[in-house]
């Protein structure tokens, strides 16, 4: 049985990123994590600090935010682990992932983000994906700051209309 408590946050992290089927944000895990009160905000960070670190999952930024992986080395660390892991625990992550799994998909599956140009204006980069498949992604030539982070604020609730619409208008069939 594990001795260490970081070493069992390690092992129900890569369990919560192995049993989904898309990245999870920093703040989807944590809030797992935060609301059972199973650590601190402080003692999570650097535990997904080392797994990184260990290559046990990747990460990859978009915008603000962080989405994490398990790499192939996590899902066989998991596989010698698993057993170490209490029922309680797995029964609670079971049960958020579960409860969560629409808007934990939709949460990271939706992304946007906006970057200089490298002249006055600016990139903006909306996404749409559905697992590990990109969906829409469309990049944006933008003058003016404000209105780029308007879109990517937007972007989350309007990405599914836009979507439909150039299904619809590239088809030329407006009853998709």
């Amino acid at each position: 049985m594990i001795q260490e408590p970081e070493t069992l946050y390690k092992l129900m992290i890569l369990y919560m990123l192995d049993k989904v089927s898309f990245p999870l944000t920093n703040s989807q895990l944590s809030k797992f994590f935060l609301d059972k009160e199973y650590t601190t905000y402080f003692t999570f960070q650097s535990v997904l600090t080392e797994l990184c670190e260990s290559n046990l999952i990747s990460s990859r930024q978009s915008g603000n935010t962080t989405h994490y992986e398990i790499t192939d080395d996590g899902t066989k660390a998991l596989g010698f682990f698993v057993s170490d892991i209490s029922s309680a625990a797995i029964e609670d992550m079971d049960s958020y992932l579960e409860a969560n799994k629409f808007s934990l998909r939709s949460e990271s599956g939706i992304t946007a983000e906006y970057f200089s140009d490298g002249g006055d204006g600016y990139i903006v980069h909306l996404a749409a994906r559905d697992g590990k498949s990109t969906i829409l992604s469309i990049d944006l030539a933008i003058p003016d700051s404000r209105v780029a982070g308007d879109m990517c604020t937007n972007w989350r609730n309007c990405s599914q209309d836009v979507y439909l619409y150039l299904l619809r208008r590239l088809t030329n069939n407006e009853n998709s």
